[in-house]
């Protein structure tokens, strides 16, 4: 099977098209699935070499899920994933595993993503060694300065996770998925589960390994202040689909999308004299499992007119690198 197609844009690290994953939810009788829960529904946006993308959206709108999938971390219902080049969903698994090391992953919750029967200098080094990047006489000096770029002391090497501050696991997760010099890294909420001052900490060290070492982010956040900070370009998710994505500059300066505008208007603003014109969604999000016809987010939307229950929009550009999915815009 060919693995490699040519990306025309050698700028372009990752490559994401039609991207798909549904979960069977019901079956017949003889075991085929009738239903299925539209966890990712047709995704398309690319990420250039060195920058970050940070992608929004409310929980369960599948922005984990689409993370996972770039990885294989889940299979792939339709789409491509290319990454440098190369089309994952098409790898055998013995492909993938070694082009594994390039595409790393820091998982949302410190605490559970840690395995507690194991210290810290063998968590970080344990994939170091199984993938052979460095001997085992270099193990230690190897992975002391993994830690120390992290911002984490050289004694915690042989200490146990249970004995870590919520931010310092998190540098451990960090320094787990950067000993094996990743390309790539998936960022699934990362500082969702920490205080105010250890997220800065932590998103400034990101930034810092980013510059340093040349890294790539999807950055996965439902804070947008955080994403704000740390991305190049946004994308939008709603139930499942990319509502709105590109320049950071352009969609915080003129969001398209009603849901996008929503999103915005809930960012506080540290003035007490500024009064926010906040846009108050009705309703709670649809089940993916069974999404409304049309546009999905017309059973909460204020704009919403006759043709957004009947007709699902196009996904547009509309100004260079600013594409919108909404029948407020020309879909000619």
């Amino acid at each position: 099977m060919e693995t490699v197609n040519a990306v025309e844009n050698k700028d372009i690290i990752l490559d994401v098209r039609h991207l798909k994953k549904y979960f069977p939810i019901a079956t017949n009788f003889f075991g085929k699935p009738t239903r299925f829960l539209k966890a990712v529904d047709d995704v398309s946006f690319t990420v250039q070499r060195g920058k970050t993308i940070g992608i929004v959206g409310e929980s369960g709108c599948g922005k984990t899920t689409m993370g996972r999938c770039i990885l294989r971390l889940h299979e792939i219902t339709s789409g491509d994933v290319f990454f440098d080049g190369i089309n994952v969903r098409e790898l055998s698994h013995e492909q993938l595993r070694k082009i594994r090391p390039q595409m790393q992953i820091i998982f949302q919750d410190p605490y559970s993503s840690l395995s507690p029967r194991l210290p810290v200098g063998e968590i970080i080094g344990e994939a170091v060694l199984a993938h052979k990047l460095v001997d085992q006489a270099h193990y230690r000096e190897y992975v002391l300065d993994v830690m120390h770029a992290c911002g984490l002391q050289t004694h915690y090497f042989d200490r146990y996770p249970h004995e870590f501050s919520g931010g310092q696991r998190q540098r451990i997760c960090i320094a787990r998925a950067l000993a094996l010099k990743p390309k790539l890294v998936i960022c699934d909420e990362p500082v969702s589960a920490l205080d105010v001052s250890i997220q800065a900490q932590i998103i400034n060290l990101l930034k810092d390994l980013q510059r340093d070492m040349g890294l790539t982010y999807v950055f996965i956040s439902h804070d947008l202040s955080v994403v704000e900070h740390i991305s190049d370009e946004i994308g939008v998710m709603y139930l499942g689909s990319m509502v709105e994505s590109g320049d950071k500059e352009k969609i915080f300066a003129n969001p398209l999308h009603p849901y996008t505008q929503a999103l915005f208007s809930a960012v506080p603003v540290p003035d007490p004299n500024v009064k926010m014109n906040r846009i108050v969604l009705k309703g709670d999000i649809p089940s993916p499992a069974n999404p409304p016809k049309g546009c999905k987010f017309h059973t909460r939307c204020n704009q919403c007119m006759d043709i957004c229950k009947e007709v699902a929009p196009k996904y547009k550009e509309y100004e260079p690198n600013h594409f919108c999915a909404c029948h407020l815009y020309n879909q000619d």
